[in-house]
């Protein structure tokens, strides 16, 4: 199997960090690492597989491109040992918000996001002893055909925290921050399926609003390439020779409606 050396490694530093022994099973082609204390199932995916995603086993199921986890083994571990409740717990009442400029924001997420860094048009962080340590990005307000005039949504494009650190409240403080200087009449978010069937969003009044379909991806020379529907795969691979195709498992929209 490819990647031998790099799962190797992986699967060591999860199983230390956790003090657990993971089972392996390679059904479907698929890796999946499972484990019964604490309760979670990982599936890791592999270049020329089959695409499609797996059925959840457990309600902490994730699903793991290989390449994700070769261009970002600390990252990807740090994360999978966060929503296991392993690392530094800090709790949002002892931070200070304020807001942060688009450098400060596209450099904190290229340091402990997965996905691609969001500038948006405002920017909060909370910071802790002066240090950074979780940050939300906000699109600009928005209107909405079926409502009135001055009516104004606004999404969540990025939250995170610093990797291996848990906030624990962090988000609401963020949004509560927002919400006080802007005054939106909603903010809409997508939380990846590939890492959340259950968010916790729902805690601070998000609301459930519909799923959107699996995207597709063009993997090539370490690099995520978004690959719409209506682009063909002779197009793909004339444009990034050498890589392959992956879906993921969509997202679920959230929507939080203020009064």
């Amino acid at each position: 199997m490819l990647f031998d050396d790099l799962i190797e490694e992986f699967v060591t530093s999860l199983e230390n960090q956790l003090g657990t022994v993971l089972t392996k099973d390679t059904a479907a082609q698929v890796l999946t690492l499972s484990s019964q204390d604490p309760i979670f199932t990982i599936h890791l995916y592999f270049p020329n597989r089959p695409v499609t995603r797996l059925e959840n086993r457990t309600p902490k199921t994730f699903h793991i491109d290989i390449d994700q986890l070769a261009t970002a083994p600390k990252k990807t571990l740090l994360r999978l040992l966060t929503l296991l409740g392993k690392g530094q717990v800090i709790y949002a009442r002892q931070t200070v918000v304020a807001r942060i400029d688009k450098k400060v924001a596209l450099d904190f997420q290229i340091d402990h996001h997965l996905q691609l860094a969001l500038a948006g048009k405002y920017r909060y962080g909370l910071f802790s002893d002066g240090e950074l340590i979780s940050i939300a990005v906000f699109s600009g307000g928005r209107h909405m055909r079926d409502k009135k005039a001055s009516y104004r949504s606004f999404e969540l494009l990025r939250f995170c925290h610093k990797s291996g650190v848990r906030v624990v409240g962090g988000l609401s403080k963020l949004t509560s921050a927002f919400i006080k200087s802007f005054k939106p009449n909603d903010i809409m978010t997508y939380v990846d399926r590939d890492w959340a069937r259950v968010s916790n969003l729902h805690t601070i009044g998000f609301r459930e609003r519909g799923q959107t379909l699996p995207q597709q991806f063009w993997i090539a020379s370490g690099h995520r390439h978004h690959a719409p529907n209506e682009v063909s795969l002779a197009e793909l691979q004339n444009s990034f020779p050498d890589g392959y195709l992956i879906y993921n498992s969509g997202s679920t929209k959230l929507i939080l409606e203020l009064p």
